[in-house]
């Protein structure tokens, strides 16, 4: 009996270990989603006149610096 439920226990540990990973993941995604629009806007202004090419730059290094801690996938 002590072996299934460490067994049980074992299982339930993996399923919320690979939960959190998961959600980590999908909150990665959701932010380099959010850095790359917001390049976009910057971009888009600096285009129409109204933005400057500082707050490009700024917003291209917040991307290349989100890219460089979770990769490329974090961009999907």
């Amino acid at each position: 009996m002590a072996g299934f439920l460490d067994r049980a226990k074992e299982q339930a540990q993996r399923g919320l270990s690979q939960g959190k990973e998961k959600v980590e993941e999908h909150q990665a995604q959701r932010t380099g989603q959010d850095l790359v629009r917001k390049l976009g806007a910057a971009y888009y202004a600096q285009q129409r006149g109204s933005g400057s090419e500082a707050q490009v730059q700024q917003a291209l290094a917040a991307v290349e610096q989100h890219v460089a801690q979770h990769g490329d996938s974090a961009l999907r």
